[in-house]
């Protein structure tokens, strides 16, 4: 959840946004809105090394990227949804 409220959020600022949290026969499903109509996008997918980040002091927080592949790992579906009245939903059903 707080990696889709995070990323509208970021997508948004100053912005309002919405969390929906909903249970159905197959799940909990998490839903965040924010007003833009881009769709997320996400890092290729690769395998990952100590290597490839950079752990010093002044660039610890600029290795994010990666979770919409931690959300698509975690969920049993996940996608995104265009918002007639504009924006969109981006979604994550988890099984219980």
């Amino acid at each position: 959840m707080s990696e889709l409220v995070t990323n509208a959020a970021r997508q948004t600022p100053h912005e309002e946004i919405r969390l929906q949290l909903s249970r159905d026969a197959h799940g909990i499903v998490i839903a965040v809105w924010d007003a833009d109509y881009a769709l997320p996008q996400s890092k290729p997918v690769k395998a990952l090394t100590l290597e490839d980040l950079d752990l010093s002091e002044e660039a610890f927080d600029d290795n994010g990227g990666w979770g919409l592949h931690i959300v698509q790992a975690l969920s049993s579906k996940c996608g995104v949804t265009g918002d007639p009245a504009g924006g969109k939903w981006i979604w994550s059903r988890i099984r219980p």
